[in-house]
């Protein structure tokens, strides 16, 4: 639920394109359980990314999470509704693997993978959860995404499996869309591409779902990085009502701790404002509160936020980011917990 790492797989990358052999699976196993021993909070699949990844490597490493207690956030493979791989079927691994190894399951940006069939995948796990298995989701509420374009999500035929084309991809560093022939020059240099799939009514939808929590996925070059919270607060909540204030402050601050402190149980005193819990507190005008960041803009910071305070400690005071101030510190699970 954090940032993407710099690099994410590309059409030429082994890892995208070859099933790991029995060896490598071992070795991977041997270095995940090596950071959840450190106190790695979870494990992230990017499966749309890797998509020859065998069903049993992946349940594999579910195994490896369920030792530890750590949950599995996905970015479920297949897009659509037809194909022998498509969105029901990578919902459905995801579940198979959490019933079958324990781990609990988190689907990554529900409303990114599934565009006009999100509806149909919140109401599957909503079925889910209600046989018992412990799987969640969380949406960004942004009706684009982005992404390198060398990944593999890109390969050929990306047009009929996302349902979108050239020109529904802009380049982060311009704010050019693209055209084939932008699209085959900037594919071979790669880089961020912002990708324009998701209708806004979907985007709403999810972001009201009683299940969903909120992402930003923070990634430099896409608004969410500065104004995913204050666009739920005052775009949704405040403008567009589809949903009450203190369910939107839930989604951000409370489910996500709730999320992860069965492994983690420092965050049990997270996303709450009682005697006893961290001081990590935002001061904000629900009258005022609004996004500013826009896809040729996207550092702009959001206004309506007075205060921002981590460990008690301000970070932004009267609207003013405070020069020197480092409060945070390391989410960790303890060390060596099983």
């Amino acid at each position: 639920m954090g940032d993407k790492p710099a690099f994410l797989p590309g059409a030429e990358s082994q890892a995208a394109i070859r099933p790991a052999t029995d060896a490598q699976i071992e070795e991977v196993r041997v270095l995940i359980e090596r950071g959840l021993e450190r106190g790695a909070v979870a494990i992230g699949f990017g499966l749309s990314y890797t998509p020859n990844a065998t069903e049993w490597e992946i349940l594999e490493m579910f195994r490896t999470a369920a030792r530890y207690k750590a949950s599995c956030h996905l970015h479920m493979r297949g897009r659509g509704a037809s194909g022998p791989r498509n969105l029901f079927s990578g919902l459905g691994e995801l579940i198979s693997h959490s019933t079958v190894s324990g781990a609990p399951a988190h689907i990554c940006h529900s409303q990114a993978t599934g565009s006009t069939l999100t509806p149909r995948v919140l109401q599957i796990v909503t079925a889910a959860r209600a046989r018992g298995i412990d799987i969640s989701a969380e949406c960004y509420p942004y009706t684009a995404g982005m992404t390198e374009l060398k990944a593999s999500i890109f390969d050929a035929g990306w047009q009929d499996r996302m349902q979108i084309s050239f020109s529904d991809l802009q380049w982060a560093a311009t704010g050019e869309r693209l055209t084939a022939e932008t699209f085959a020059k900037y594919r071979a240099q790669g880089g961020l591409v912002i990708v324009h799939s998701n209708p806004e009514e979907v985007v709403r939808e999810a972001v009201a779902h009683p299940l969903t929590m909120i992402a930003s996925d923070g990634l430099r070059g896409h608004p969410r990085h500065a104004g995913t919270s204050a666009r739920v607060l005052g775009h949704y909540v405040r403008e567009l009502k589809a949903l009450p204030l203190l369910l939107a402050i839930e989604k951000l601050a409370l489910m996500p701790a709730q999320r992860l402190e069965a492994r983690v149980p420092a965050l049990k005193n997270k996303g709450r404002v009682r005697v006893g819990a961290d001081a990590d507190l935002v001061v904000f005008n629900p009258d005022t509160v609004r996004d500013r960041a826009t896809y040729e803009q996207p550092n702009l910071p959001s206004t309506g936020i007075a205060h921002v305070l981590v460990s008690g400690t301000f970070v932004v005071r009267d609207g003013v980011l405070q020069a020197g101030a480092t409060p945070g510190r390391p989410v960790r699970a303890p060390l060596g917990r099983k």
